[in-house]
């Protein structure tokens, strides 16, 4: 009788691993896993719903297996001289960073990443078999050309994957690291894009780098800018044989009707849906100057959250927020919690709660 996992014949490297599991409590206010917490805009919700609605009168039919007109709308959206030729998508970016493991990574083979950096590089690596490499960063969270190119010219991988901003940490990542990186190695260089909309509009992404660069990805997602997380929709940018590539491991129509109806019609009103991409950076902005001024030391940020030090008891402040109807995400970094960028009132909410716990010890940076 099988009692438990360890009673099936699952793959030895696959034995004593864990699934993700960011906590899913439900509770007042959720800053836990740096969600987009504002509403979709009434007239592009409605729009939406239309687009739901049409999709509806076909679904007994199989959806288009190219996404064309989604493959379009993501390239007029990026710009950078992009076509459809150039885009991919699938369901959420952890899917598309799946299909690329897929395809280049796999047993034998490795992926270079740069912890603490998103947890699903390593899961995702794992659940594809290829060997996952850690190599350290510099101060600050930071990872310089030199660094960069040490750790290739050490490990030799199959894959490099970045995270810019670096999710957990907000650090940015400099167009230079990434270009040397790319000279560095003839094989795949991912730069894993999520939370890109929240840095500063003057700054120029990996999207610029892609010319002439064939073997470079910039992975996306319109869960965070776009507040889709619950449609599920990722994409790359990259030369047109990426896209060849993926379609060898990619399951059949894996993007469904619903799906593509639902993205199209949000990036057609992707001015009205990035307006509320300006409030979240406040907020942001706001969290890291009101944590400062309470004695704890958040990290410099890109990105929709904000990483920061100084916490005697991560645990007790994590739990003492909970009890509140508040909750926010302990990474298990020492000393460290983070916390999402809500709305005015959930920030006002989280600030208000650690004003009432406590001091911190003072910036320790």
């Amino acid at each position: 009788m099988v009692t438990s996992l360890n009673d099936l014949p699952i793959r030895d490297d696959l034995r004593g691993k864990s699934p993700y599991g960011a906590p899913q409590k439900h509770v007042r206010i959720e800053l836990n896993v740096n969600e987009n917490t504002h509403p979709i805009p009434e007239p592009v919700a409605r729009d939406i719903i239309e687009s739901l609605a049409r999709a509806i009168l076909t679904i007994n039919r199989y959806p288009d297996r190219e996404f064309t007109a989604l493959r379009d709308g993501l390239a007029e959206y990026l710009g950078h001289g992009l076509t459809r030729s150039n885009v991919w998508a699938a369901n959420g970016s952890n899917e598309i960073l799946q299909q690329i493991m897929q395809a280049f990574g796999g047993p034998g083979r490795s992926i270079l990443g740069f912890p603490p950096t998103y947890s699903m590089h390593s899961i995702i690596a794992s659940g594809t078999g290829t060997t996952w490499i850690a190599a350290d960063r510099d101060d600050n969270f930071e990872i310089s050309p030199e660094t960069a190119v040490d750790a290739i010219a050490q490990h030799r991988p199959d894959i490099v994957i970045f995270c810019s901003p670096n999710n957990p940490t907000g650090t940015p990542l400099s167009l230079e690291t990434i270009a040397a990186a790319y000279d560095a190695t003839d094989k795949i260089v991912i730069v894993d894009e999520a939370y890109a909309e929240f840095a500063p509009k003057d700054q120029p992404t990996a999207l610029s780098l892609l010319p002439g660069r064939e073997r470079l990805i910039v992975s996306r997602t319109m869960s965070k800018a776009f507040a889709f997380a619950g449609a599920r929709l990722g994409y790359l940018a990259a030369d047109p044989a990426v896209a060849d590539a993926l379609r060898l491991v990619r399951l059949p129509y894996h993007l469904s009707s619903l799906t593509q109806a639902a993205a199209v019609a949000a990036l057609e009103h992707s001015e009205q849906m990035l307006a509320m991409v300006d409030d979240i950076t406040e907020q942001r902005d706001r969290i890291v100057a009101t944590l400062t001024d309470l004695g704890y030391s958040p990290w410099p940020t890109w990105s929709n959250f904000v990483l920061f030090g100084g916490v005697d008891e991560p645990g007790a402040v994590f739990e003492a927020l909970l009890a509140q109807g508040i909750i926010i995400r302990d990474l298990g970094i020492p000393g460290h919690l983070r916390v999402s960028a809500g709305t005015r009132a959930e920030t006002t909410a989280f600030l208000d709660a650690m004003a009432q716990l406590g001091r911190g010890p003072g910036p320790s940076q």
